[in-house]
């Protein structure tokens, strides 16, 4: 976790240039996602080649903060543009966006890290062959209304309880899906819980589910979505990490609504689980409160 150089040149080539595009985009991801996404026959000579961005050239961070998950030595290492790659990526016409990448705010390093790792499995899936392309937050940034476009914090979405209330997703991004050469889009929140948000509080005031759960069915109802991201529609990825709390939350959808609803979607994921690569969460079925289950890959 210490930079160690011993002289070697690092002479950066295109794919290193797309391993900093990737970085920049989703902030954190572990080496088996960045040799997922740009390739190459050897993984084992991939890693070397991250080792010498990070020892070398200083192109490279990796967070400390991993260290401090357990069995951390065994799990694939987490990397991070460093200034160097930024000015790389500067001097090549490549925006660099530093916090305006489309996740929310003010999260410990082991939530962000998650909330990438899930976007970048969607990612993924959609390069396996199927109709369809994956939007990213920063194009949807770009056609946004200009109010939320120059706001500091574009994601701050308005909801009800005065006029300094909103809800931050951790994460919006989009799908488009191409049919019969039609295209057709989907836009979604993400919301990823590691099981520490409790569903129900004594106290309003306090965050819990349930409280975002009313905040989003006030923003969709009220077409919030419409008027502040300029997004035609939006459904509510929910993920965490047990089958229980899962239960707990789709429960509160239940009691919430009374007969489910199609706008909020759930799955489980295990914290190990997705320290690779997850692609099947785009393919795979989410769970809905009162309808069937829903593929994202698949237009409704």
């Amino acid at each position: 976790m210490t930079r160690t150089q011993t002289g070697k040149r690092v002479t950066l080539t295109p794919r290193d240039l797309e391993i900093f595009k990737i970085l920049e985009r989703y902030r954190y991801l572990r080496s088996t996602y960045l040799h997922t996404f740009v390739g190459g026959a050897s993984e084992t000579r991939f890693k070397e080649r991250l080792g010498d961005l990070y020892h070398e050239g200083g192109y490279l961070d990796r967070p400390s903060q991993q260290w401090q998950f357990v069995n951390a030595r065994y799990m694939p290492l987490v990397y991070e543009n460093a200034e160097a790659a930024r000015k790389v990526l500067r001097q090549n016409g490549c925006g660099v966006e530093g916090a305006r990448r489309g996740d929310g705010e003010n999260h410990q390093f082991a939530h962000t890290l998650m909330i990438c790792e899930i976007l970048a499995s969607i990612e993924l899936g959609t390069r396996g062959g199927l109709s369809l392309r994956f939007v990213p937050w920063l194009e949807i940034l770009a056609k946004v209304p200009e109010l939320a476009r120059t706001a500091s914090h574009p994601l701050r979405i308005p909801s009800a309880g005065g006029n300094d209330a909103y809800l931050v997703p951790d994460a919006v991004f989009g799908l488009e899906y191409l049919t019969n050469g039609r295209k057709t889009y989907r836009f979604f929140a993400l919301e990823a819980d590691r099981g520490t948000m409790p569903v129900i509080r004594s106290s309003p005031e306090q965050s819990s589910y349930r409280r975002k759960l009313l905040a989003y069915r006030e923003i969709i109802g009220q077409h919030v979505h419409r008027t502040h991201l300029g997004i035609p529609n939006l459904l509510v990825l929910t993920t965490t990490v047990s089958d229980a709390h899962k239960a707990r939350m789709m429960s509160a959808v239940k009691t919430l609504t009374g007969t489910g609803s199609t706008v909020f979607l759930f799955k489980t994921i295990g914290a190990e689980t997705i320290t690779t690569p997850q692609p099947s969460l785009l393919t795979e079925t989410w769970e809905r409160v009162g309808h069937s289950p829903l593929s994202l890959a698949m237009p409704e």
